[in-house]
């Protein structure tokens, strides 16, 4: 009878789902949805309990959301199974076929079967359990058996202790998600800034004796009637986000993936503007959202804990304006905001003048939120503000804490309308990992712990470079202004340095500081670009950049503004690589700047002798050095800085004509990159056999220099990148010593027994937003028979084994590759060397050949 009745009930529970989303589509009501869902299951679970009872004496109770009489499309079932005594193997039985017609009907429970003393023991040690019992609510059996346990867990709990174990639980989930809001990716239920984060209020709260509900906390005084409309707004809002979520995926999906964003904008209407996505659009809407929850959640957090752990000590006299009382700033009785706007800078001033000071207490928090409509165009205009906005950026302390403050309370918004603009602000460009806003503040806390000892072993040239900087506080104000345009439409460089020029104007700024703020907002890529798509053994590239640099001051300051521009990017794009390219070019240009080389002509004849002495230090004659020389031209030298040709000579002046292939590696960088010497007579096809290894053992290729003797053979050098999950290599560097040489012994096709076959999988980022392919190839006035290839494409596996290949086909010779990967966008650049290029049909099926290598890679299902 039961397993008969079973389809029924599954055919009664879709039925009346589908109509709750039917009405809730007409509506758009959340909490009418989630409460109709609630009704549903519990209906079908009591009729459920008819044909599959529960042992004698039990109860069932909802949990959690269900027990808060909230369900959404496809959360599970949250259950209570209270026993009075230990189950019997009959009640075990009974229990396993309640779950299991549950889940044949298509209820998905999560459930926990306990006695009440088994509860009231496992909450001393869970507070996620306590919290979860404490909402429980009654669906069929012994009310009585549940109401003892919900008294009991009343009576046992410690509100102080309660507070404690929550806010560290809060932490920790944060800590889960990197502490920011402002994820690509952002969980709507767990993330800071979400669902979770109101709901740890309501619970607080509860425990506090404050109320069940945002209307009763208003009621009890910590939180004003504003605040409520906000929360209460906001909470409908992600309510609606994680409905949304359920029923476009048809799963219980909670994360705000790349590929839902689209279909999520269209679902709520948003349109393309002339420079952004719906997605973007919405994304941007979903952070200020985010923002507002962790206003509040500060806010309420620490006026909860004020209310619990009480302090009776006489405050400590600050200021005039200020006191500080359990190592919290205060606004004193007397002072208030509304009346001395001046006090809002004033307030993040003293905050980092008084080391002692860990926060604001929630009376100045919930002021300075409420003030933030005060800071209007008569404030930024008064110059007692300005000057002291500029003060922020010239403390030894709590500057970015500051910053983050000021941005979270919706005031540096408001002070720099152009900020504004960035608040939120996503780019779908597959190597920015972060909002704009939240980017620019990771760049000044980035320079800041430069300056900091504790981490001058992270970056050493850095730290000393900043410590002997003056004025080094005028680098943070570049770092706001640097991304401030992003999303305008336009050169954002340009556009923000433009921004920047005004501030420094508007906050009398010396002329030669704003000079150097705005250079830096203007340049801000230049370094960047210079050191990785750049050939630095080249000399006209050193003084090109130099020229654009103009003096020690803003190589200095460029410098120090890259890295931090580059490590707040993306967690994963920072390598030892790019570290070295970027102090290559920056010692290389300080040379130039001190007079240290005047030409080319100098920079080549220095690079011989300072690769003559280190090859002299290594105990080799100079008439050895001076045979394998010989078998080298001026152009060889050109292209190869002076570390590099010691470590060729030393490794080949003894083997010039050896009868195998010459493998050898070194360090490049830490521990990340190696360098590849590959010395072998040159052959057809060999690039894309060298090629065919990397990509086989998963070493991405950054910088490749293809150059042949006057005898006729290949000396090839590669700096390639290990797999993040690969160490052995780096232990053994034999083993790819003797794979890649094997490889190339003549008539050797295979990859070996070692080969890993590594592949990378695409981001869903990048098959959702894709970047839009472009190649340009551009002949080189230094020969006729030479070109200059530039592409920029979305990264895929076997990318650059698959351009070699369009090489191999159309016979043409590589001399040089320079490998720039952002995230998952690639811009590369190859110096090529064919005479059949000339030619429009060869170089027009050549192109195209190149854009079919380069085109996306189809997604695996």
């Amino acid at each position: 009878m039961a397993s008969g009745t079973l389809p029924t009930l599954k055919r009664l529970l879709h039925k009346r789902r589908q109509a709750a989303v039917a009405a809730y589509r007409q509506n758009l009501q959340s909490d009418a949805l989630l409460k109709a869902l609630r009704r549903i299951c519990d209906q079908v679970v009591r009729k459920l309990l008819l044909l599959y009872p529960l042992p004698e004496g039990a109860s069932l109770a909802a949990l959690g959301g269900y027990g808060r009489g909230e369900l959404y499309p496809h959360s599970d079932l949250d259950l209570l199974v209270l026993l009075p005594d230990a189950p019997d193997q009959e009640a075990r039985q009974r229990i396993e076929q309640l779950l299991a017609a549950m889940w044949d009907i298509g209820l998905a429970p999560s459930h926990h079967v306990a006695q009440t003393h088994q509860c009231l023991e496992q909450v001393k040690h869970d507070s996620s359990l306590q919290t979860s019992l404490l909402e429980s609510r009654y669906l069929h059996g012994s009310r009585p058996l549940l109401k003892q346990l919900q008294k009991q867990l009343k009576q046992q709990l410690n509100p102080r202790s309660f507070f404690l174990a929550k806010r560290a639980e809060q932490q920790a989930r944060h800590a889960h998600y990197q502490d920011t809001p402002y994820a690509l990716e952002p969980n709507c239920k767990e993330s800071p800034g979400a669902l979770r984060d109101l709901q740890m209020l309501l619970w607080l709260a509860k425990a506090a004796g404050l109320g069940n509900s945002w209307r009763d906390i208003a009621h009890s005084g910590e939180l004003t009637f504003a605040e409520q409309r906000a929360i209460v707004r906001v909470d409908q809002a992600f309510k609606r986000l994680r409905i949304e979520l359920h029923l476009l995926s048809g799963r219980a999906e909670d994360r705000v993936l790349f590929d839902l964003q689209p279909a999520l904008a269209d679902i709520y209407g948003f349109k393309a503007s002339h420079n952004r996505r719906p997605s973007e659009i919405l994304m941007q809407r979903y952070y200020w959202a985010a923002r507002v929850v962790s206003q509040l959640n500060m806010i309420l957090m620490q006026s909860i804990e004020e209310r619990l752990f009480p302090c009776h000590e006489a405050p400590r006299i600050l200021s005039p304006h200020f006191q500080s009382r359990q190592a919290l700033l205060e606004l004193r009785p007397e002072q208030d905001f509304a009346r001395s706007p001046e006090l809002i800078f004033a307030a993040f001033l003293t905050l980092q003048q008084n080391p002692s000071l860990h926060g604001m207490s929630a009376h100045t928090l919930r002021s300075l939120w409420h003030a933030r409509r005060l800071v209007d165009e008569g404030f930024r205009l008064d110059r007692q503000n300005r000057l002291q906005f500029i003060q922020i950026f010239q403390q030894q302390r709590g500057i970015v804490r500051a910053l983050r403050l000021m941005n979270l309370m919706n005031i540096l918004p408001r002070y720099l309308p152009v900020f504004r603009r960035i608040v939120g602000q996503m780019q779908h460009d597959l190597f920015h990992a972060y909002t704009v806003d939240e980017h620019t503040l990771k760049v000044v806390r980035n320079l800041r712990r430069f300056t900091m000892p504790e981490h001058s072993h992270e970056f050493s040239l850095a730290h000393q470079v900043i410590n002997h900087y003056p004025r080094h506080w005028l680098l943070y104000i570049a770092a706001i202004f640097h991304d401030i345009a992003k999303g305008r439409g336009g050169n954002h460089s340009d556009l923000g340095a433009q921004d920047a020029q005004q501030f420094c104007f508007d906050h009398e700024l010396e002329a030669e500081d704003a000079e150097l703020v705005v250079f830096l907002v203007r340049e801000h890529l230049s370094m960047s670009m210079y050191a990785q798509k750049h050939d630095l053994s080249d000399p006209k590239v050193i003084f090109d950049f130099v020229r654009i640099v103009g003096t020690e001051r803003r190589l200095n300051a460029l410098y120090l503004l890259t890295i931090a521009d580059i490590c707040a990017t993306n967690p994963t794009i920072w390598n030892s690589w790019k570290a070295k390219l970027l102090e290559d070019l920056y010692q290389l240009s300080l040379s130039v700047l001190q007079h240290q080389h005047t030409d080319s002509l100098s920079v080549l004849e220095q690079r011989r002798l300072d690769a003559s002495s280190e090859i002299r230090l290594l105990g080799l004659l100079d008439e050895a050095r001076e045979k394998f020389w010989q078998l080298l031209d001026e152009d060889y030298f050109l292209r190869h800085e002076a570390h590099d040709i010691a470590w060729h000579t030393q490794q080949l002046y003894f083997q010039a004509n050896a009868s195998e292939p010459i493998v050898k590696i070194r360090a490049a960088g830490h521990s990340d990159a190696i360098q590849v010497l590959v010395y072998t007579p040159d052959t057809q096809g060999l690039f894309l056999r060298i090629c065919r290894y990397f990509d086989a053992q998963g070493l991405s290729i950054q910088d490749a220099r293809i150059y042949t003797t006057r005898h006729g053979w290949a000396l090839d050098s590669f700096i390639v990148l290990l797999p993040n999950y690969e160490h052995m290599l780096a232990l053994d560097p034999h083993l790819i010593e003797h794979e890649l040489s094997k490889n190339l012994r003549k008539g050797h096709n295979t990859l070996g027994a070692q080969s890993r076959q590594y592949r990378s999988a695409h981001s869903r980022r990048a098959q959702v937003f894709p970047v839009p392919s472009s190649v340009e190839l551009t002949p080189l006035a230094d020969n006729e028979n030479t070109w200059e290839l530039s592409l920029t494409t979305t990264d895929k596996p076997g990318l650059l084994y698959s351009l070699a290949q369009v090489f191999e086909r159309h016979k043409i010779s590589l001399q040089s590759a320079k490998v720039l990967t952002l995230g998952d966008r690639v811009e590369d650049v190859f110096r090529l060397l064919s005479p059949s290029l000339h030619r429009q049909t060869a170089q027009q099926q050549f192109l195209k050949d190149i854009l079919h290598a380069i085109a996306p890679a189809t997604p695996h299902l």
